[in-house]
């Protein structure tokens, strides 16, 4: 048996033959079947029999089996597709400030609720699902996330577990501690290089996102850049804010926040190199809808490779149809010699 929605024919347009079907019906009752009496006396008038009812029957036949004819001649045929697919992801280090300037409110106009991380956290989740238009998400490839303040944390290694990874990151805030606010660019940067170079994908990139200026660690920037770039690895760096004044939320005495416009500044300068030094390249984002922008233009310069090979192997139906032909044509002629035979023949 052969499943319907893989079936065709070879050469299509030699069904055409099939609309000479009525003609060879028509041609077919046309056949002389008249004979001479003397006198239409001798015909009894009685009710028409079962014969004379199905007198057109071979001419039908003869149809079928040009119409048959028709059909095996375009080339029926199932074809059976063979494809293999093969996917190779690329390896992810997602590199997140949460420094205590992550909390300015400048990100997203009119909403005093949500701060710069809890925008960098839903766009991060979007590209890697796929969600909010972000293409298809990133179910091929591994995908780690470091965080950095003060002090650098790997939160989750590699792994092509994305649900487990995207708990960890809903679960990222900035420091309660004034002990642990800082921005260590070089060592977060640094770490994620030292998770990536034990990878064995053809593609290692870093998405590094600060909105400082790097103040702690005791490696720098671009050292972890040359790292970076020694294990070919490529670091897309995103400057988040600008320089100049961002509000942020500040607790009062009676209990209650109130935004208050603190002075922020961020490194292009700095950020620019790393890029530049890695092979990567510098984006900057001043609100969601830019940020958005420039994850889905990573996404696009980094996306993994798919190849496919497909193969079909066709199986031909032609012979029912013949025998169909061939059973019709038989039948049509024994009819019309025996049972449903007209005189003269």
């Amino acid at each position: 048996m052969f499943e319907l929605r893989n079936f065709e024919f070879s050469d299509p347009l030699l069904m055409l033959f099939g609309l000479f079907a009525p003609l060879v019906f028509v041609q077919a009752r046309r056949l002389p079947s008249v004979i001479r009496y003397s006198s239409l006396q001798l015909v009894t008038v009685r009710k028409t029999s079962i014969r004379i009812r199905l007198a057109w029957l071979p001419a039908a036949l003869l149809a079928v089996a040009t119409l048959a004819l028709s059909l095996a001649l375009a080339g029926p045929r199932t074809g059976n597709a063979v494809s293999e697919v093969k996917r190779e992801g690329i390896a992810i280090a997602m590199v997140v400030d949460r420094s205590g300037s992550m909390q300015a409110r400048d990100f997203v106009r009119g909403d005093t609720s949500t701060s710069r991380l809890d925008v960098v956290k839903r766009i991060f989740h979007d590209f890697v699902t796929g969600e909010g238009g972000m293409g298809g998400g990133r179910p091929d490839d591994l995908i780690g996330l470091v965080s950095f303040a003060r002090y650098a944390d790997g939160l989750c290694p590699l792994t092509l577990d994305h649900g487990s990874l995207l708990a960890i990151l809903d679960q990222l805030e900035t420091p309660t501690d004034q002990r642990e606010d800082g921005t260590a660019v070089g060592e977060g940067l640094s770490l994620a290089v030292e998770r990536l170079r034990r990878q064995e994908a053809t593609s290692k990139i870093v998405i590094l996102l600060t909105d400082g200026v790097s103040n702690a660690g005791e490696i720098e920037p671009l050292q972890a850049a040359d790292l970076a770039a020694q294990y070919g690895i490529k670091v897309y760096t995103i400057g988040a804010g600008y320089t100049g004044y961002a509000p942020f939320p500040v607790q009062r005495a009676d209990g209650r926040t109130s935004l208050r416009r603190v002075p922020v500044e961020i490194d292009e300068t700095t950020l620019q190199r790393i890029a530049q030094r890695s092979g990567g390249r510098y984006f900057h984002a001043t609100d969601e809808d830019g940020l958005r922008e420039v994850i889905e233009e990573i996404g696009r310069l980094e996306r993994s490779e798919v190849s496919e090979v497909r193969y079909l192997e066709y199986e031909a139906h032609f012979a029912p149809f013949v025998s169909v032909a061939l059973l019709s044509v038989a039948l049509a002629a024994l009819l019309s010699s025996t049972w449903l035979r007209r005189l003269p023949s």
